[in-house]
């Protein structure tokens, strides 16, 4: 009679040659130097065309019009400086001294989006749950809004672990230095100056990737980080992170690995491509095939 083990089978097949059969396969699970996979969420997870991300800053143009009194005619060259500086708008305006509800501010700003522009993708769910590596989200972004990103892109439950707005900034968290601005100097990042210190722990801010790192128990030296900014993706490298830059195929400094999108992973990445293909050989070897009780 054909059986299959499982891991609800009877303790007593603990040692039986089933169990031993299918335990031999599964240490020979591929292994890999990445004990982790960070992933950032907006423009990386989807793509910079869907439009959200469009959205979005006009959201924060309104707000700082319409919450903060700023002159209409300053707010996009401020916004975009401002996201330069400090990874987000929000943490800029923060340095510069206005004052406003954080949770307003996210109500405002991603609660109006049209997240009916993302769609369910099938095929990065499945690239997700195939690759036999800790997953973590790293965002810049409020919990809520990276629930409903990755609640509508059906990748719920394809993480591990969610690093955020609110988990970087607790009401003791601060940021404890100024951030530092870098820029490529032939082929090599040369710190070019300093800008305002924001209460807000971001990145690019290298606090918020060491900060990432404790929370989530992550080794940077074993991990690959996904980002669609440059500046991110710069910093990440001076933290011992390997680095693949999404949404462009043109390598720059700081960058290990560019992909034109999230999908290309297995191709740009030969080594995690092949890591798929053996566990999927390797789970279907140890569950299809069977063996006599």
């Amino acid at each position: 009679m054909p059986f299959i083990y499982s891991s609800a089978t009877h303790i007593s097949h603990i040692f039986s040659p089933v169990s031993l059969y299918n335990m031999e396969y599964e240490n020979k699970l591929p292994e890999s130097k990445y004990e982790c996979l960070l992933f950032d969420v907006d423009d990386t997870l989807y793509p910079l065309s869907s439009g959200l991300s469009v959205e979005c800053t006009k959201n924060i143009k309104e707000y700082m019009v319409d919450r903060l009194d700023i002159e209409e005619s300053k707010v996009p060259e401020m916004c975009a400086r401002l996201y330069t500086d400090y990874g987000t708008t929000m943490a800029g305006l923060r340095a510069l001294g206005y004052d406003f509800d954080h949770d307003d501010y996210h109500r405002f700003v991603h609660g109006r989006l049209p997240y009916e522009y993302l769609q369910p993708d099938a095929y990065l769910r499945s690239l997700l749950n195939s690759l036999p590596i800790r997953k973590v989200i790293f965002s810049n972004a409020n919990e809520a809004h990276v629930a409903e990103v990755l609640g509508r892109l059906g990748l719920e439950d394809c993480f591990d672990d969610v690093i955020c707005f609110e988990t970087l900034n607790t009401q003791n968290q601060t940021t404890d230095a100024p951030i530092p601005t870098t820029s490529v100097v032939g082929d090599s990042l040369e710190p070019v100056g300093l800008v305002p210190t924001s209460p807000i722990v971001c990145k690019p801010s290298e606090n918020a990737f060491q900060l990432a790192f404790k929370m989530a128990n992550i080794n940077p030296h074993e991990t690959l980080f996904f980002d669609d900014s440059i500046r991110n993706i710069q910093t990440a490298k001076l933290t011992g992170l390997s680095t693949v830059l999404v949404g462009s195929s043109q390598r720059k400094s700081g960058v290990d690995y560019a992909l034109e999108s999230i999908h290309n992973i297995k191709e740009a990445l030969p080594e995690l491509g092949e890591l798929v293909n053996k566990s999927k050989d390797v789970r279907k070897i140890a569950i299809e095939t069977p063996v006599e009780a």
